[in-house]
């Protein structure tokens, strides 16, 4: 598929289209060829490329670091092993900076979420025309399919589903441990007895609901922001790319500025490709820190 093919907006439309499978009203099932047969699938539909690309690159993490552990030496340490190590103190450094209480899940939890946070975004690196173009020849080739029907998005981090997923996973842990930790009765207190205080009874009853309504939504604010900060970064990052990639098909001139946008773009992209890893690692551990701390 090639960016003469399509109009701008069908060529934008067709990167930002999720490869989904799912159910039919009529009760088959299959892959959606548009945004209709998308929406129509509704829930029962799995966004085929985002989960193949995030266990792809799980799978890498855990192979890369496994491969460096087997190799560890006593000794002067190899390139990789250097590396790994230096990622683990990174991480371990950043732990030790904001987690204070004892719990050893939280730096593996942290380097794994940094690490494969990491590479997912780092799918936004690759130029946005090479695998869709390749999946689409592959369809045509041997499934007979319309290119212009095959969808594939290489980036996990632009599905609002797989950010999501990764929030209300960090959520449940963060609920899971402020119940270990101070019980329900104390969690519950924290929910109803906080910020408006007063020493009278039914004063203090008549708090409760509005304390509830702050803190609750306070708490479901976490996995939202957590969710929709890096979804919308990396989403606004894809959308530049290919605003930028559509400049090649205008003219000679325009196709050697857009080079040098390009180029330019990647460079500071890999800054906020590591900075959104950063950062959602950072508010995991801080968000895990509250729940082992009564207010």
């Amino acid at each position: 598929m090639s960016s003469e093919a399509l109009t701008s907006a069908q060529y934008i439309k067709h990167h930002l289209t999720n490869w989904t499978y799912g159910r039919f009203d009529d009760g088959n099932w299959g892959f959606a060829k548009d945004a209709e047969e998308i929406k129509e699938m509704g829930f029962m539909s799995i966004n085929v490329d985002t989960t193949f690309w995030s266990i792809f690159l799980g799978v890498f993490f855990l192979y890369f670091f496994h491969k460096a552990a087997k190799k560890a030496e006593a000794g002067v340490p190899g390139k990789l092993q250097n590396f790994v190590e230096w990622i683990v103190e990174f991480i371990d450094s950043s732990v030790k900076g904001s987690f204070s209480a004892k719990n050893a899940l939280v730096a593996p939890l942290s380097l794994t979420i940094f690490v494969w946070v990491f590479l997912m975004n780092f799918m936004d690196l690759v130029p946005v025309d090479w695998l869709p173009l390749l999946a689409g020849w592959v369809g045509e080739t041997f499934f007979g399919a319309d290119p212009h029907h095959v969808f594939f998005k290489v980036v996990p981090t632009t599905d609002p589903n797989a950010t999501f997923g990764m929030a209300f996973s960090v959520f449940f842990l963060v609920l899971f441990y402020s119940i270990k930790i101070k019980g329900i009765g104390g969690f519950a207190g924290e929910l109803t007895l906080q910020p408006f205080q007063s020493k009278n009874k039914l004063v203090m009853l008549l708090f409760i609901p509005i304390n509830f309504l702050l803190e609750f939504v306070s708490l479901i604010a976490k996995p939202i922001s957590l969710a929709l900060r890096l979804y919308g970064n990396m989403y606004a990052g894809e959308m530049i790319f290919i605003l930028i990639a559509m400049m090649f098909s205008a003219s000679i001139g325009m196709g050697i500025f857009g080079g040098f946008l390009q180029l330019g773009w990647a460079i500071f992209h890999i800054l906020i490709v590591t900075l959104q890893a950063f950062i959602f690692m950072t508010l995991t551990i801080v968000y895990l820190e509250m729940a082992h701390h009564e207010h």
